[in-house]
């Protein structure tokens, strides 16, 4: 029987209109003729849901999930602790210093983007390295845009691998309350064969167009000279190990966390101030606003019905027939942070094998287009400022086959290893 708007409340039609409007700023990124972005449009629809009535303050404050949020801030603290050490701008240039050959410097960037986005926030990594990149790579008179898509694919495929390599992962794993270490065993081989993929992809697009590196160029042409503060390195290199002894432990990774990056604000000689400011408290608005439009849909009854809907006919994501589609569409649609929460919000309960078949598949999905991850897009942004521009149809010639490539081997991993069932 066909249902009839009349029959639902002006309250519910509201709150799906302003979802809908949300996500669909979601998808594009932001609205014509308006200089709002993601976090802009979120905010401001969680906010027209509180005045309209739809959300209470406390409802707000139950909608979040404060211990991803925490996770997130402590992870850019720490990567804040990396970036005033010099690390990431002096990792950047001596990539683009490191190999006389293309292919080389190619396998460079992967490996190191890939392995930093491991341990450390994908995006924070990309938002670090890309303007140091992009200066040593044009003072030795190579294009920067086959090392650029290697690098953004290499940070979303080698995050891949770890519960806290992205903002989905450890948005996953929080509400799974997965452990790092089986995470990391589950995930691990398709994230390392992903980052194969990238490269490979990379260079058989680019063969023959990279050119020949000027091997007289120091790549810093144009870059203020740049130092490594070792002490400060040290000091997060041995951050990072103590985070990653206490993912042994029976202790909240949220609260682990926090203890670490409670010790990097205290310092003789940087200053917690500088350190914050480093944090992108934009994404963590972002985050809170979109549990919140959430909650005020799951509060409609809608979702439940939706579920209760694809359950009925077979259709829960719980198969990789249905969550590989699903992943590759709505990351490359409304991004796969926001697909991600929106799936969480409406599906509670899903068992542990496909929160990993989620987390992969989401992510490697983010590399088949630019506005399919936040990474891609910090690529993009970073690198127009640095005076390089990588176009859309540049990024998708690499993008679309690595993309098709990475996921076919982690739906045949996750259904080898029993993780998740095909059909």
């Amino acid at each position: 029987m066909p249902i009839s708007f009349l029959a639902v409340p002006p309250m519910t039609l509201t709150v799906v209109a302003l979802f809908v409007v949300t996500y669909a700023g979601m998808a594009l990124g932001r609205f014509p003729g308006l200089r709002i972005d993601r976090t802009g449009i979120a905010l401001v629809a969680a906010i027209l849901l509180l005045a309209i009535g739809a959300l209470e303050s406390g409802q707000v404050t139950e909608a979040i999930d404060f211990p991803t949020l925490f996770i997130l801030f402590g992870l850019m603290v720490l990567s804040a602790q990396y970036a005033a050490s010099g690390f990431y701008d002096w990792c950047a240039l001596r990539v683009a210093q490191a190999a006389r050959s293309p292919a080389r410097l190619l396998a460079v960037t992967v490996a190191v983007g890939g392995g930093l986005s491991a341990i450390l926030a994908n995006d924070v990594v990309v938002f670090a390295m890309t303007p140091m990149l992009c200066v040593g790579l044009l003072a030795r008179r190579l294009d920067p845009r086959p090392y650029l898509i290697g690098l953004a694919g290499a940070a979303n495929a080698g995050s891949a691998a770890t519960v806290i390599g992205n903002p989905q992962n450890i948005l996953i794993g929080q509400m799974g309350h997965l452990d790092f270490w089986r995470f990391l065993a589950v995930c691990g081989v398709p994230a390392l064969v992903g980052l194969l993929v990238v490269y490979a992809v990379v260079w058989f697009a680019w063969r023959g167009r990279f050119g020949e590196p000027d091997d007289a160029a120091t790549g810093t042409d144009g870059a203020e000279p740049v130092t490594l503060d070792r002490a400060q390195l040290g000091k997060a290199v041995v951050a990072t190990l103590v985070l990653l002894g206490l993912f042994t432990t029976d202790l909240p990774h949220e609260i682990g966390v926090l203890l670490v990056a409670g010790a990097m604000l205290i310092s003789r000689r940087l200053a917690s101030r500088g350190m914050l400011g480093m944090v992108d408290w934009h994404l963590l608005v972002l985050f809170a606003a979109l549990f919140a439009i959430n909650h005020a849909l799951k509060l409609t009854g809608l979702p439940a019905e939706f579920v209760s809907g694809l359950e009925a006919a077979g259709w829960l994501p719980d198969r990789l027939a249905v969550m590989t589609p699903l992943a590759l569409a709505a990351s490359n649609s409304i991004g796969n942070v926001p697909a991600v929460i929106l799936l969480l919000a409406a599906w509670p309960s899903p068992p542990e094998g496909a929160l990993y078949g989620l987390a992969i598949l989401s992510t490697l999905a983010g590399n088949l287009l630019i506005p399919g991850s936040l990474a891609n897009i910090i690529v993009v942004e970073r690198a127009a400022a640095s005076g390089v521009r990588l176009g859309f149809v540049e990024h998708a010639r690499c993008g679309i086959p690595m993309t098709l490539l990475s996921m076919g081997f982690a739906v045949l991993w996750l259904w080898g290893t029993g993780w998740m069932r095909l059909s």
